[in-house]
Order: structure tokens, then C-alpha cells, then sequence
């Protein structure tokens, strides 16, 4: 039986449609979440004094967050790298590898550079503005005069490092945050943040006397550095601490 010259077009429309019905068709892409490891890492910390909530990474840069990388440095291994302008700090392990973690910086002006020592480590610390931030910002800072206690609003957080040079405090610290959004950005008072659960893996890490090298723009001289023999002034119970 012969099929009409008109037929033809057709019939082949009607081929190439149910070919067409038998491809699958890809699911639609979802959105990728927070790797499970790192909700892990930055998961709630119940056993702590103060019970700390879980850290909202969702919204942060991966490269923030802390992770072992290849480093090489002519640092020995122990030693605390602060790069401030990429916002990172490095715990040097040795064999060309560091453990990096993100930081938020002090900003333009405040920012402390040159090499310390951790002359003293605390635990959800007392924390109070120094003279110069009252001054600075007194609507801010005015009310906090006397200094806030140990907890979740202390800016501070559960852990304070506190950094000295020729066995005196020097007001800066290494410490934790109430404002995890922060993190890769400059707007600090000066101090070196981090994320909580963050300042609480390295607390764990590092004895007191850990040298300390913090880089602005030019890596500084080691020959500045003071001998760790040099006796170091413990601060006041409510010494002004910088943050």
C-alpha cells in the first residue's frame, strides 16, 4: 500500500514525537549546601560553660573555614602566622603543611603587626573596652565602660588569647566572636577573631609562650622579637582588653 507524498511529513512528525517521549529528563539541579563535615566541625558545643549554638556557615566563603593546607614558611612548626590582608591565620604544623583558619582583621588603622608571644589563655573571659574605643565610639562603647562578664554576648567569645611583647600585655588578643559574619573582613578594634568553635580548637592547640607573628604588608624582623625568658606582668583581673 503506497503512503501519499503528503502523508509522509506527517507520519515522520509522529516518529521523531514518540522518540522524544522516551528520553529521560534530567532532574533539576538543587542548590548545594555547607559541606556535612563542616557542619560538623561548626556544629553546638553543649558541654561548654555556656552551651554554644551552632555556627551559620551557610553564607560564609569555604576558604574561611578551617582546613589543613601546604604552607612554606621558614617558620618552625607551632608557630602562629597571622596574614592579615588574605584573613587567614596559620598554625605552622612543619613538612610544608599549616592548619589555616579564616579571621576577621582589625580595620584600617587599628591593626596590630610585628611579633608577640600568647602570654596568657583564658576561658570565656571578662571583657572591657579600653580608654581609646570610649573614646572613639562613646554611644558604642560609653555604656560598656565597666566591662561585660563571661557568655554569649561577651565579644570575646569562649576563648581569649592574650598577645605580649617583652613580657607586657599589649591589648591585642586572639579571641572568638558574637559576629561570625564578620569573618574575611576587616572591621574589628584591632584584635584577630575568629569563629567560636574555631578560637576553642586552637586554645587546645597552643600552650602559653607560643610565638606569634602577625604580617601587615612586610613580613617582620624575627632579630625584633624578644627572648622568652623575659618575665611576663600578668594583667589585672579587669584589665581594658581590645578587641
Amino acid at each position: 500500500m503506497c503512503v501519499s507524498r503528503l502523508a509522509q511529513p506527517l507520519m515522520l512528525l509522529l516518529v521523531l514525537a514518540a522518540l522524544a517521549g522516551c528520553a529521560s529528563t534530567p532532574p533539576p539541579s538543587r542548590p548545594r549546601g555547607p559541606d556535612p563535615y563542616f557542619m560538623t566541625m561548626y556544629g553546638p558545643q553543649p558541654n561548654e560553660a555556656f552551651p554554644l549554638p551552632a555556627t551559620d556557615i551557610s553564607k560564609v566563603d569555604p576558604r574561611f573555614l578551617r582546613q589543613q593546607v601546604p604552607y612554606v614558611t621558614h617558620e618552625p612548626a607551632g608557630t602562629i602566622v597571622i596574614d592579615t590582608p588574605n584573613r587567614y591565620l596559620y598554625l605552622v604544623q612543619g613538612g610544608g603543611m599549616a592548619l589555616r583558619y579564616g579571621i576577621g582583621v582589625g580595620k584600617a588603622g587599628l591593626e596590630f603587626a610585628g611579633e608577640a608571644r600568647i602570654g596568657r589563655k583564658a576561658q570565656w573571659p571578662r571583657w572591657i573596652p579600653t580608654s581609646d574605643m570610649v573614646a572613639r565610639e562613646p554611644e558604642r562603647y560609653g555604656p560598656l565602660a565597666s566591662g561585660l562578664d563571661p557568655g554569649l554576648t561577651n565579644p570575646l567569645g569562649p576563648r581569649a588569647l592574650y598577645l605580649y611583647q617583652g613580657g607586657k600585655d599589649t591589648l591585642f588578643r586572639i579571641h572568638g566572636t558574637t559576629e561570625a559574619w564578620s569573618i574575611g573582613n576587616a572591621v574589628s578594634s584591632g584584635c584577630i577573631r575568629m569563629f567560636n568553635p574555631d578560637v576553642i580548637d586552637l586554645y587546645n592547640r597552643v600552650p602559653e609562650g607560643t610565638r606569634v607573628v602577625v604580617i601587615q604588608e612586610e613580613p617582620p624582623m624575627s632579630a625584633a622579637m624578644p627572648p622568652i625568658e623575659a618575665p611576663i606582668e600578668a594583667p589585672a583581673e579587669d584589665t581594658p582588653l581590645a578587641f
